[in-house]
């Protein structure tokens, strides 16, 4: 059991939210919590749509606030993201500054299956930058959002923050057991007769090439099929290295996705924050890079953990 954010000490995470309906209302919020970090020492960055993004760097006035363009941010993959904010608080401590404060709005993408991504990166956030000197306020548009994306917002953030104040959130719900709630998409496709089917592989060079050659059939980006596959090569090579007996692949494809599953018949992995960053830290020797390369290459990963083992779904878009 982790401690609440507050609890940890100055140089550790927290995530806030704060809920608009325009961009006045934001400012009213986001410069204020902006400009006591910058006198604190702190460095202040914002990355959110515009005119928002224009409208704060114009009223904080100040050469040392850094605006990063949100598609920057959120049209990258959810770990690469991850990543990017480690590297940004890395630098500005390394520069002398006690923190990172960060005005963000995520880009939850178009479609239903796009904003789960970035649900369970809300989630995963609070996890994966707990020991990082950062402080996020999440700007959240309630005219522009769907009800289903405001819920994720009050149930991934620790404090609410408003022109009266910051308070605890009483909807925040454990980052694990948010994760776990989520529902798993269906894959239509699933229900079709795939392009491949392997029972039990036990060619892995075999079955590489036999995946590569599927795909080299298909009419899509190149990069996108290269990623994909080297995605199946790296969650089979887990599934065979780590789960049990059998090991089992299928493969889909329509006019605008691949859809790839890879099972195992092991004891599975309850671990909901798998693949967001190497199981072993920076150090990439150590191995445990499969599902965080997975995440990073695909478009959608979902691993399903079921009572006959364990099975990840890999899905690249072609469109």
């Amino acid at each position: 059991m982790h401690a609440p954010p507050d609890q940890l000490g100055p140089a550790t995470f927290r995530h806030d939210l704060v809920l608009h309906s325009s961009a006045e209302e934001l400012a009213a919020v986001a410069v204020p919590f902006l400009r006591a970090g910058l006198e604190a020492g702190e460095a202040a960055v914002i990355t959110t749509s515009e005119p928002s993004a224009t409208m704060l760097r114009d009223a904080l006035g100040d050469e040392h606030v850094h605006v990063l363009p949100q598609h920057e941010v959120y049209q990258a993959r959810t770990p690469a993201a991850i990543t990017a904010f480690r590297r940004l608080a890395e630098r500005v401590t390394g520069r002398g500054h006690a923190r990172l404060r960060v005005v963000g709005e995520t880009d939850f993408g178009k479609t239903p299956r796009d904003w789960l991504e970035w649900q369970r990166y809300e989630a995963v956030l609070n996890e994966a930058m707990r020991s990082w000197p950062t402080w996020g306020l999440c700007a959240y548009d309630v005219e522009s959002l769907p009800a289903e994306l405001v819920d994720c917002g009050l149930r991934t953030h620790t404090h609410l923050v408003s022109a009266d104040g910051r308070r605890p959130n009483p909807d925040y719900t454990e980052p694990a057991d948010y994760l776990r709630a989520l529902p798993l998409p269906d894959e239509p496709l699933e229900a079709t007769d795939p392009l491949l089917r392997v029972d039990d592989v036990r060619d892995f060079a075999g079955l590489r090439h036999a995946v590569g050659g599927r795909l080299a059939q298909l009419d899509g980006p190149q990069d996108a099929l290269e990623d994909l596959h080297l995605a199946v090569d790296e969650m089979s090579a887990n599934a065979v290295r780590h789960g049990g007996p059998p090991v089992r692949l299928r493969l889909w494809a329509s006019a605008d996705r691949v859809v790839c599953t890879i099972s195992d018949g092991g004891v599975g992995m309850d671990d909901p924050f798998a693949g967001y960053g190497p199981a072993h830290g920076d150090d990439l020797s150590h191995g445990g890079m499969g599902l965080w390369l997975a995440r990073q290459l695909c478009d959608h990963v979902d691993v399903i953990d079921g009572p006959d083992g364990l099975t990840v779904r890999l899905t690249t878009l072609l469109r």
